[in-house]
């Protein structure tokens, strides 16, 4: 098994158009690394520079301790699962599944092993004599995986492997791929354009936009400190809330976010924080979850425009101003009908409240300043 690491990796094509901008990860030996983001982000041009199926245009790519930046595909001791399966139709399986062993000029009974071992790992005993057309979406992708861990790669390359599937299949799908990852020896690198997936696949994520590294670190960092206002969008579902318009005040060396002309004075660790930050008062833009969110009581109302039930919560839609506001309400925690047109009262815990410079867009907590010329900006830590 390997790591990867990858410093100042760029990608440019011939027409000027910089893909991806300076990306620097260094991925630990078995770890799962998600690479996530909108489309045309730039993670599978990064996926594919790592495989030799893009050229690198500026940097270095190590797999373990060895420069791969002109090393062929065949001889970087990597694997690739595709979105669209590419299996051939005219094999069986089986077939399918062996063929990479059989290009080494392997035994058939090791080539028979190897299959037989991998197979059983993803529960396609009983198809290895079908031809793909008779199967299923998900049992393609299974065949799919198959023939990428037979070959047991340094790293496994996914790009978007279960995009095609439907949601039942992808969840059923999701749930293998940890499975699978317990039962192999290898480092992955899995890129997605959906947040559940990355969320729920990943040791660390990340996040890309526009060929740029945003934030890397783990589901909970990621959904508890975002260093900006896209990765804070981009996390978490459904969305976080954003009030615009908002103040961060400073009265008597006590810090307060001023929400809809609501004063919520901030907790003992954020008082901490912005103070070690010098930080002064300014306009921010103030960032809930709508998990966090209690409806019924508070300062701050709000017009219920759509009340959506889910069996276990409600998920109710409202505008407040000039802002829409999304809350989640359990159902168990349910004491009034919730119908179009009502006005509700609602409010949030001070410590739950996200700040972010209203220039920037940076959070006035998380984001790192001396990270600010990096192509990764990092999550800050404190001393107290």
């Amino acid at each position: 098994m390997a790591s990867v690491t990858i410093k100042g990796l760029k990608k440019i094509y011939d027409n000027k158009v910089t893909a991806v901008h300076d990306v620097n990860l260094e991925i630990k030996d078995k770890e799962f690394i998600v690479l996530v983001g909108p489309s045309g982000c730039g993670k599978s041009t990064t996926l594919r520079m790592v495989a030799g199926l893009e050229d690198i245009s500026e940097g270095e790519l190590y797999i373990g301790d060895r420069l791969c930046n002109d090393v062929a595909p065949k001889d970087r001791d990597i694997a690739m699962v595709f979105q669209n399966y590419a299996l051939y139709p005219h094999m069986t399986v089986r077939d399918n599944i062996g063929f990479a062993l059989k290009l080494k000029k392997l035994p058939k009974d090791e080539i028979k092993k190897k299959v037989d071992e991998a197979a059983e790992i993803l529960g396609i005993t009983q198809y290895l004599d079908r031809k793909p057309k008779a199967l299923s979406g998900g049992q393609r992708q299974r065949v799919a995986i198959g023939r990428a861990i037979v070959r047991e790669p340094k790293v496994l390359l996914m790009d978007e492997p279960l995009s095609n599937l439907d949601a039942k299949l992808r969840n059923q799908m999701r749930a293998e791929i940890i499975k699978l990852r317990q039962r192999i020896n290898t480092t992955f690198m899995y890129v997605t354009h959906d947040q559940t997936e990355a969320m729920t696949l990943g040791d660390r994520i990340v996040i890309m936009k526009d060929g740029y590294v945003n934030q890397i670190g783990t589901p909970q960092e990621l959904f508890n400190k975002p260093v900006n206002l896209f990765v804070a969008g981009f996390i978490g579902m459904p969305v976080m809330n954003f009030f615009d318009n908002c103040k961060l005040l400073v009265e008597g060396g006590v810090y307060y976010a001023e929400i809809r002309g609501v004063k919520f004075k901030l907790d003992d660790f954020q008082q901490k924080a912005l103070k070690q930050n010098n930080q002064q008062a300014t306009d921010i833009v103030a960032g809930i979850r709508p998990s966090h969110i209690s409806v019924g009581k508070g300062d701050l109302s709000a017009t219920i425009s759509v009340s959506e039930m889910l069996g276990s919560e409600v998920h109710v839609h409202a505008s407040s101003n000039d802002d829409e506001v999304v809350m989640v309400v359990p159902t168990v925690d349910l004491k009034q009908d919730l119908k179009m047109g009502d006005t509700i009262q609602f409010t949030t815990q001070p410590g739950l409240i996200q700040l972010f410079d209203k220039a920037t867009s940076n959070n006035l907590i998380w984001f790192d300043k001396t990270s600010a010329d990096n192509s990764a900006p990092v999550c800050k830590s404190y001393d107290f």
